[in-house]
């Protein structure tokens, strides 16, 4: 009986990614997965022991137990253990579980090696395991803190929560501001106050024909929307125009003559955007391609696995060398020589202690074209992403679209009983090379006010006619029309994921399952269209947040937890000490509490008692006019109601909290 030839053992994540990697290494190589994470904190108790070193208590998943079985059986005959899960913190963790479970059934002086590859190419495969490293223990420490972070933070605020709110809520440290924010902006939706004005258009008999807007009259500047505040009052200074107003003005203008006052040229110019990394690749294709952002993950992690883009858990927005050659190569054989920069741009990202990836999300190596690959996509949205990657990543090396942007006043006396002077505007845009545009074209910034996205999407697309001073112009016609100011716009996925971005809030690897589990388990979020509502145990959390554990949710303390845990897995902060400061707070010389920093244990206890249930749950709406009697709006157990003394009503689910009107609670 001849014993079978003993092969390295390779371990990654997931069974897409260990075939293709079996694929490029051969048959002299056992590649398994290992599906993600085999071991965690067991789902019920806190399972860390904070008096011990916070020392967590693991067990395998119940997949765990099986794939560790399997390996174990492998690792006992390999001839050497290759660790080839993810590069950041999580595959970190994940080797190092691994490790622990299958040691005792690895042969002394069998090495065990960690490889890791921002790509799943033959080359990049080739040089991970000519060059292995050793488990990254920093990144470790920083994994299990974070995760032990995050069991603390719910197992001592959830209990708070189902006490005084409702039962089976949870609290999370990114997911609690989260919501914040989303209930924030819905307050200022509740308490805008729309505001009407009237603007007039001038459209030109010319060739081309344009349109310009009334820009002042008697040299005092026409409002728009972006000059009212939010309580609907209008700025000092200008003119808002009624109905009347802008009516007389048709009738009073339709004979008089408009000359050309100033025709000012400038010289337009628009750079390429950086290459995606996880957070831009997450909001463009929510806009562009309406993807919600689990879904970009879930194809991201396809189209890596598969080998056609790089690894696309990633800060960065960089390319390698080699890339950036190929990239400057395939522009010129596609697009020519002259929509190439002039030399490679270099990027740098803008979050803070950018770390967990080494370079941008890009295709692989050879760069292969969207068309020569799409038959071998698993579907329209996989072969919709990587165009979209591919595009973005050809345009970042591209050169400026460059033309002229024209900016003309135009001027017009209206008279009869009383001379008005009005001034009109136009401007418009033409792109005389268009550069990365030939690759890549951006959409409006999403929260954006309406008339700013109209207006620079109009600028780029109006087509003047040649024009100079004192040239009189010919008018077809002029038109008033109401305007209506906008309250802020809700948050979409891809809004909220910039907004977190922003902030520091979190890593954009997480994001997506943050949003969309708290849109499928529907306590908090809702989606109407791609806008995320939020429910009225929502705002009940987050008054209640806000009032006793201000800090938990408070944006900058939530951003420098994230600092903390980068630093833990540089090795400049120590796990233990920093879980014992969150957790206990700081004492002084003398071993007394310090005021200011009392740790998560010590906020919660000392605000427990403090919590008035009634009056967190209590929204008012205003007065019932027949009686005086307050009227307001509760969560309940089985949803929203409005209630003023003794009278109830269900809220109706597809009713927003800014629909929720006191007039809408009396009809109900």
């Amino acid at each position: 009986m001849t014993t079978p030839t003993s092969k390295p053992l390779v371990i990654v994540e997931s069974p897409a990614k260990a075939k293709t990697i079996g694929s490029l290494l051969g048959a002299n190589f056992d590649v398994l997965a290992s599906v993600g994470h085999i071991a965690d904190l067991p789902s019920k108790g806190m399972a860390v022991d904070v008096d011990n070193h916070f020392k967590p208590t693991y067990e395998l998943t119940e997949r765990g137990a099986k794939v560790i079985k399997e390996l174990r059986a492998l690792a006992k005959k390999a001839s050497a253990i290759y660790l080839a899960t993810d590069e950041d913190r999580e595959g970190e963790a994940i080797s190092w579980h691994l490790i622990e479970n299958l040691k005792s059934a690895i042969k002394p002086g069998v090495p065990v090696h960690r490889v890791v590859f921002h790509e799943i190419t033959k080359t990049a495969i080739d040089h991970a395991f000519a060059t292995p490293r050793d488990l990254d223990y920093g990144l470790v420490d920083a994994a299990e803190t974070r995760r032990i972070l995050d069991r603390l933070f719910g197992y001592e605020v959830s209990p708070v929560l189902w006490r005084k709110v409702n039962r089976g809520l949870s609290a999370g440290r990114v997911q609690s501001p989260t919501v914040r924010l989303i209930v924030e902006r819905e307050r200022e939706r509740i308490a805008f106050v729309t505001a009407g004005y009237w603007g007039l258009d001038m459209v030109s008999a010319t060739s081309p024909s344009f349109k310009a807007a009334l820009l002042e009259v008697d040299g005092k500047r026409v409002a728009t929307g972006k000059d009212f505040d939010s309580f609907g009052k209008a700025k000092d200074g200008v003119v808002v125009l009624t109905e009347a107003v802008a009516m007389s003005l048709v009738d009073r203008l339709a004979n008089a003559t408009i000359n050309v006052r100033s025709v000012e040229d400038k010289p337009y110019r628009s750079s390429p955007k950086p290459p995606f990394m996880t957070s831009t690749l997450q909001q463009e294709a929510g806009r562009k391609l309406r993807l919600s952002g689990r879904q970009v993950m879930s194809i991201a992690q396809s189209l890596y696995e598969n080998g056609f883009i790089t690894y696309m858990r990633t800060d960065s927005v960089t390319l390698s060398a080699d890339a950036m050659g190929e990239v400057r190569d395939t522009i010129r054989s596609t697009y020519g020589n002259e929509a190439l920069s002039s030399s490679p741009r270099i990027f740098n990202s803008k979050i803070k202690n950018a770390q967990e990836a080494h370079e941008a999300i890009r295709p692989t190596l050879p760069m292969r074209a969207p068309e020569k690959v799409e038959s071998s996509f698993k579907s329209k949205q996989e072969a919709a992403l990587y165009r979209l990657i591919w595009q973005r990543t050809l345009a970042s090396q591209m050169a400026d679209a460059t033309g002229v942007t024209v900016s003309v006043r135009l001027e017009v006396t209206a008279s009869d009983a009383v001379s008005s002077r009005c001034e009109f505007s136009a401007s418009g845009t033409t792109i005389n090379f268009k550069g990365y545009r030939m690759a890549y074209e951006d959409l409006p910034d999403e929260d954006a006010a309406d008339d700013d996205k109209a207006d620079a999407k109009n600028d780029e697309s109006v087509l003047l006619p040649a024009m100079k001073a004192g040239q009189s112009i010919s008018v077809a016609q002029y038109t008033s029309n109401a305007h209506a100011t906008s309250p802020p716009a809700r948050y979409t996925e891809a809004s909220l994921v910039k907004k977190l971005e922003e902030l520091g809030i979190g890593r954009p690897s997480t994001w997506a399952s943050i949003i969309s589990t708290m849109v499928d388990r529907g306590d908090y979020l809702r989606k109407k269209g791609t806008a995320l509502v939020p429910t009225w145990t929502a705002f009940s959390v987050i008054r209640l947040l806000e009032e006793h554990f201000g800090t938990l949710v408070d944006y900058g303390f939530t951003a420098s937890v994230e600092e903390d845990l980068d630093a833990i897995a540089r090795g400049e902060q120590g796990r233990e000490a920093w879980l014992q400061h969150f957790y206990f707070g700081a004492l002084d010389n003398n071993g007394n509490e310090v005021a200011n920093d009392l740790g998560l244990k010590r906020i919660v206890a000392n605000n427990l008692d403090e919590i008035d249930a009634a009056a967190i749950n209590t929204f008012i709406l205003g007065k019932n006019p027949a009686d005086g009697e307050d009227v307001f709006v509760k969560p309940g157990k089985f949803g929203p109601y409005v209630r003023s003394l003794e009278n109830t009503a269900g809220v109706p689910d597809t009713m927003t909290p800014e629909d929720l009107t006191l007039e809408i609670a009396l009809q109900l």
